[in-house]
């Protein structure tokens, strides 16, 4: 029996589309097509798989408009948030199209003996990778981490969250008129929990983005078979403004980082320490310009801010803050659902006084709600910004970039920007992105967002000439004292 699941729009409530759900013999059957053709793509050369994804660059920005429309009705963003999808879409197919044929080349190492012990590293594919994405950014995230994983000669067999496999989709078809071949990526949809266990059991590697909850039941799983995996998981991201920071700057880089996507960001900010000595005014603007910011559905580009995507995300968003307001918080801007304006919205909202006992204090909230806390000294921000599980992403706001660039250095999160919230360090591709503590294991972009897809192989070669035996007719210890004193002599001259 064929089982449909219906898409309905978050701006409206209305059905956008009626998507196919798999179960588990669909998940085999498609293990058994990505696998087969998975073989003649691994013997491609590096520049040769490249190509589609050189295309993707100008094609997905050429085509904008159709695929902001597709993540648009699918997820109720504001449109200028959706663009931002579609930059990290094409910057990241650019990277790693330019740079994986240089990072998959065979690497000469020193081997023991010079010349006579020649070494070789290979990166060879994992197989086939599972690639698991949520809802929140569906094209960025549900594309540039298939990107690398293809590029290193795997296939994919690729789940995305059910309400948004339409760009997923739309971006499969764009790459196969490019030049990709279609069965190398295989996008199932469907619930965890009806094949949740066809997925892992045939993956040789895994690429979960999702909640810490999630995150550690797919690395449970990953561990069981003895495969590797990525995991970008959940985030309490905080913010630092400092005595110095310029509040016109520092108001406007906070809205930015707190309400994109309607806060629906893993590397939004959810904790705001500003210095006491400016406080007063920064609490004060942020809540004016936060109240002043144009909500709205539709494809206009003046909305500032759209939609949250689910009913689930609306309840959570707006129990955090009725907690928080009933245990003593005080509402500067925002806390209200905007029904009149669709069903998911929820205005962006600011608290303060904050305390330990509220839900919203150190669980995620996911959505356009922040927190503002006073601090005195530089050391006891850091401090406050450190008390956290989560270690994912943070920004420091500062005139004096090498005062930042200290204060960055001693917190405990994978990205840290200075005076922007997440894009200098997400977008910069070269450099890994990916969190510590509860926010998750390994990285995506830079060499490591790459070689995560790869195995890595020695290939030694030792000349016949010289061995790790003593040659004929050389006794053992006559042998020994010759190779000690080579070895010492190698030393000497930096040969090892």
């Amino acid at each position: 029996m064929n089982v449909t699941r219906q898409i309905t729009a978050p701006f409206t409530g209305e059905p956008i589309a009626e998507l196919a759900i798999a179960d588990g013999d669909a998940v085999r059957a498609a293990y058994e097509k990505a696998r087969r053709a998975q073989l003649a793509w691994a013997r491609l050369p590096v520049a040769e798989r490249a190509r589609p994804f050189l295309r993707l660059h100008d094609a997905i920005l050429d085509r904008r408009d159709e695929i902001l429309d597709v993540v648009q009705n699918e997820t109720g963003k504001a449109r200028k948030h959706a663009f931002e999808e579609v930059l990290d879409v094409a910057g990241c197919a650019l990277h790693y199209a330019r740079r994986a044929p240089a990072l998959l080349a065979p690497a000469a190492r020193r081997g023991i003996f010079p010349v006579v012990t020649q070494v070789t590293e290979l990166r060879q594919p994992k197989g086939v990778v599972a690639l698991i994405t949520p809802w929140n950014y569906p094209l960025s995230l549900g594309v540039t981490d298939a990107i690398p994983a293809l590029l290193a000669g795997n296939a994919l067999v690729h789940k995305p969250d059910t309400q948004t496999a339409l760009s997923t989709i739309w971006t499969v078809n764009l790459l196969v008129e490019l030049g990709m071949p279609r069965e190398i990526w295989q996008v199932v949809l469907g619930e965890p929990a009806e094949i949740g266990d066809a997925l892992l059991d045939g993956a040789d590697y895994v690429a979960f983005t999702g909640s810490t909850r999630g995150g550690r039941k797919i690395a449970e799983e990953a561990a069981k078979r003895l495969i590797g995996c990525s995991l970008e998981l959940g985030g309490k991201n905080p913010m630092l403004v400092l005595d110095d920071a310029d509040l016109d700057v520092t108001v406007h880089g906070a809205i930015r980082a707190s309400f994109t996507n309607a806060g629906q960001l893993c590397l939004s900010t959810e904790r705001l320490y500003v210095h006491e000595s400016l406080f007063d005014g920064f609490a004060a603007r942020l809540a004016q310009q936060t109240g002043n910011l144009k909500l709205g559905a539709g494809h206009d580009w003046s909305v500032q801010m759209g939609s949250l995507t689910s009913q689930r995300q609306l309840d959570t968003v707006a129990a955090h803050v009725e907690d928080a307001v009933a245990k003593g918080a005080t509402v500067l801007a925002g806390g209200r659902s905007r029904p009149d304006l669709g069903p998911f919205f929820y205005e962006p909202t600011v608290l303060t006084g904050v305390t330990e006992d509220m839900r919203l204090c150190r669980n995620e909230t996911f959505g356009p709600v922040v927190a503002l806390y006073p601090f005195a000294t530089d050391d006891e921000a850091v401090e406050r910004a450190n008390d956290t599980i989560y270690g994912l992403n943070a920004s420091v706001w500062t005139r004096d970039r090498a005062r930042g660039r200290a204060v960055a250095a001693r917190l405990r999160a994978g990205t840290v920007n200075i005076n922007e919230g997440y894009a200098s360090a997400y977008a910069s591709y070269d450099a890994p992105m990916g969190g510590m503590k509860a926010s998750g294991l390994g990285r995506r972009h830079g060499q490591e967002g790459l070689y995560r897809f790869t195995e890595s192989q020695t290939v030694a070669a030792q000349s016949t000439l010289l061995g790790f035996e003593a040659p004929l007719g050389l006794g053992n210890d006559t042998w020994a004292e010759v190779l000690s004193t080579a070895l010492k002599t190698m030393r000497r001259l930096r040969l090892k």
